[in-house]
């Protein structure tokens, strides 16, 4: 009966306070379903989200028959728009790691910063990495590396593992095809190379900023390192003569970034440019190797192709390989197009015209300016608190804000730069609920409130930090 009650409120649309109210309503019915059964029943995201596009579907106007086959429609759309390039993407990152080829790259930054730097070191390379590998995954990898270089050195180890885990965070959040950015981009329409130059234009500053924070956090709290519980003794990293050559080791990680962000670079310059055929030639050459779908197929072939030159595993092995790697990144992509179908029901029950309408007053006022970038944060940190995940967070927020964009002009600004504030807004608040917190206390050997004290504080400034960076470049470069 409610949600009849519901539809029929919001079919009738009347003016002011239920026009906000009933879509209001709908989105708290929606974001309770999602944090209770994650929160309180442990179900899986994947579980709650769909579960949550059915209920907000139910409660929407329309007709009754169309009310599942339009959750199922929208879920397949977004695995559509993301699923080839997550599933290239786990891939890339499974192979990065057993070949060798993170390490390299690794060991380039260490090379070039020297060890005297290496916290420095250890920053650039989760930064670098986490663009196509899951941040679990880079940490896995480089801690052993900062254990190592704490013993050899003398640096802080508190130093070393927030310098490394904030640079894998910082793109983990806001550079594709990390799922988070990824899906943000197809929520809110956002050309793809964009998302990553705008993503990288805002990460790179803030994680120069944060290392100084993470700095200071260090040289106040003194946390020694700890043998690691369950563990044997730490493996020696391997000689450099078993490890791939360098330009086969960064080509996976550098070439889509390249591929995609030339495609929106040219096509950008050729809007306009009506006299300049050759920008078109070029334009049409780089519409098709800069699809983000074949740039991934390529980096994949190269990494398993790096894989097979430096393991030689057998057919059995190299299958296997690949499998585990898709069978991580098959989970990814059944969340994430659940959070896709979730957010387009969200955009059917007007949930973003209701919030246009709250905050711009009689709904005929233009919807833009900082405000919603602040707006955003807000949202995504409040979502991040109660839930614990960083994409459940990107998905939800993107979903409810996808409506109000009317054009950039509107905004005032690309909307990529609406899309970094939600990433670092779901950044912000990390805490006990969220796995990346116990990732980082149990493998650096860190007590609970050691790393409320340290982790906490770090993703929560460089959330704050990166807000304010953001809101600096949307106002002064604002890319539209």
């Amino acid at each position: 009966m409610n949600g009849l009650n519901l539809s029929t409120v919001l079919a009738t649309q009347g003016a002011g306070e239920v026009a906000v109210a009933g879509p209001l309503l709908i989105l708290a019915v929606g974001i309770a379903v999602v944090i209770g059964m994650i929160v309180a029943l442990r179900v899986n995201a994947f579980l709650a989200l769909i579960t949550a596009a059915l209920v907000v579907s139910l409660l929407t106007p329309g007709e009754f028959s169309d009310k599942i086959s339009r959750v199922a429609a929208e879920f397949g759309a977004m695995a559509g728009k993301i699923g080839l390039v997550i599933a290239f993407a786990a891939i890339i990152g499974k192979c990065l790691i057993d070949s060798g080829a993170a390490d390299r790259v690794v060991r380039l930054f260490v090379g070039l910063l020297g060890e005297k730097r290496c916290a420095i070191s250890l920053m650039s390379s989760g930064f670098v990495l986490s663009v196509p590998v899951f941040f679990d995954t880079v940490f896995y990898l480089l801690l052993p590396l900062a254990r190592s270089m704490h013993r050899r050195t003398g640096r802080s180890y508190l130093l070393l593992i927030l310098a490394m885990g904030a640079g894998a965070s910082i793109t983990h959040s806001l550079v594709p095809p990390t799922p988070g950015p990824l899906l943000i981009a197809g929520t809110l329409g956002i050309d793809l190379g964009m998302m990553i130059l705008v993503g990288l234009l805002c990460a790179a500053p803030t994680a120069f900023v944060i290392y100084f924070v993470v700095g200071w956090l260090a040289r106040r709290i003194d946390i020694p390192m700890r043998p690691l519980e369950g563990t044997g003794p730490e493996p020696e990293p391997l000689p450099d003569e078993q490890l791939p050559a360098l330009l086969p080791s960064i080509l996976p990680i550098i070439l889509p970034v390249v591929l995609i962000s030339m495609h929106t670079i040219v096509s950008t310059l050729a809007k306009g440019a009506d006299e300049a055929a050759m920008i078109h030639r070029i334009g049409a050459v780089t519409t098709v190797l800069g699809n983000a779908n074949l740039a991934m197929l390529l980096s994949a072939a190269i990494a398993l192709y790096v894989l097979w030159s430096q393991r030689r595993p057998t057919r059995e092995q190299f299958a296997r390989t690949v499998e585990s790697s898709l069978m991580s990144g098959g989970v990814i992509i059944l969340i994430t197009s659940a959070g896709g179908a979730f957010g387009a029901m969200l955009q059917k029950a007007r949930v973003a015209e209701a919030i246009q309408q709250l905050v711009a007053g009689d709904g005929t006022a233009a919807f833009g300016g900082i405000k919603v970038l602040f707006m955003a944060f807000f949202i995504a940190t409040l979502l991040k608190f109660a839930q614990g995940s960083s994409t459940v967070s990107m998905i939800a927020t993107s979903g409810m804000l996808a409506g109000m964009i009317a054009s950039p002009q509107a905004l005032g600004y690309h909307p990529a730069y609406l899309a970094a504030a939600i990433g670092f807004g779901a950044q912000c608040g990390n805490w006990m609920n969220d796995s990346g917190f116990w990732i980082f206390a149990k493998m650096g050997g860190l007590t609970e409130i050691e790393t409320l004290k340290t982790w906490t504080v770090t993703v929560s400034s460089m959330a704050v930090i990166g807000l304010l960076i953001t809101a600096a470049f949307a106002t002064v470069l604002p890319l539209i």
